[in-house]
């Protein structure tokens, strides 16, 4: 496989400090051989390369790691849980996984958004090839606007390699996309690749002006909704990453994490050794910031 230019990020909060730069052969667990428990299959290592980045190794397989990559450099685990939704549920299934708090929750700001807008919500499907070009039109000036294009350079891509990829998804019927607008306006977007019938959580992004109308919960639960009504697909992927939207729309969760395995060079160690320094730092701060009760006002304020 050919190696990718990847960061390793030293973040505080969301925001990057510092980044060192590596060329990495990324290998990452899918959610079929998470919950199968099958072993990572190593891709031969270019000469050109620094090492690997695995992503989603479920923790059943990380000590295993070490045996099926031997003589490399293995980072701290960044340990995670991976959300997802059985979609053999259906939707009234799914929606009684929720407490009727929290489903009283959710109807509340559907309705608050829509009375917003005039009583009614304004949500535009893009599946069909014919659609994309309104689609990245009317979502990429909002995804660069978001604090994960901002902050994160995970906004959602507008290269026409990605756009290509998008339509080629479209013809095959393996793309769910929608756009929440108000007052005509854009205000979220939703970007689903499917991979055999699991629906990929690939972009979410909505506008922070209006994010006391919860517009990117609110699109979830209308696409859901939609996606429960096809009965096609096995699960909802939310992939890498923890956060409270994953948690909440969640059904399941599999503990994973992802980890950097360099070879062994005094650079690769000292980035290793620092990194490990860095979050440890971190993660001290995080916690007295959360006994005193500062933690989420710092959170935002880093976000910008």
């Amino acid at each position: 496989m050919t190696p990718v230019a990847t960061d390793i990020r030293f973040l505080l909060g969301d925001r990057c400090i510092l980044r060192a730069r590596r060329m990495l052969v990324p290998l990452a667990y899918g959610l079929d051989a998470i919950l199968a428990d099958r072993p990572l299959t190593p891709a031969p290592l270019p000469g050109d390369a620094d090492g690997y980045r695995v992503q989603s190794a479920p923790a059943s397989q990380l000590a295993r790691l070490d045996q099926q990559f031997p003589g490399f450099l293995k980072s701290p685990p960044q340990v995670y849980a991976r959300h997802y939704i059985d979609m053999a549920l259906g939707h009234d299934g799914y929606m009684a996984q929720f407490s009727s708090k929290t489903r009283a929750t959710l109807k509340r700001k559907m309705r608050k958004l829509a009375d917003a807008d005039g009583g009614t919500l304004d949500i535009r499907s893009y599946h069909a090839p014919d659609r994309l070009d309104a689609f990245f039109a009317a979502a990429l000036p909002l995804s660069n606007q978001t604090y994960q294009a901002r902050l994160l350079d995970a906004g959602l891509p507008g290269h026409a390699a990605f756009r290509a990829e998008a339509e080629a998804l479209a013809r095959a019927d393996n793309l769910r996309a929608w756009i929440l607008f108000m007052a005509g306006k854009p205000i979220a977007y939703l970007y689903l690749p499917v991979v055999d019938n699991v629906l990929i959580y690939a972009y979410l992004g909505y506008d922070q002006a209006q994010a006391p109308l919860s517009p990117g919960t609110v699109l979830q639960m209308h696409a859901l909704e939609e996606l429960f009504a096809e009965a096609r697909f096995r699960y909802f992927d939310f992939t890498e990453g923890d956060g409270t939207h994953k948690a909440l729309f969640g059904t399941h969760q599999v503990q994973c994490a992802t980890v950097f395995l360099l070879k062994p060079s005094l650079a690769n160690r000292a980035v290793l050794t620092g990194h490990r320094a860095f979050n440890a730092g971190v993660e001290g701060t995080g916690a007295w910031l959360d006994r005193i009760g500062a933690k989420a006002r710092i959170r935002k304020l880093l976000r910008g």
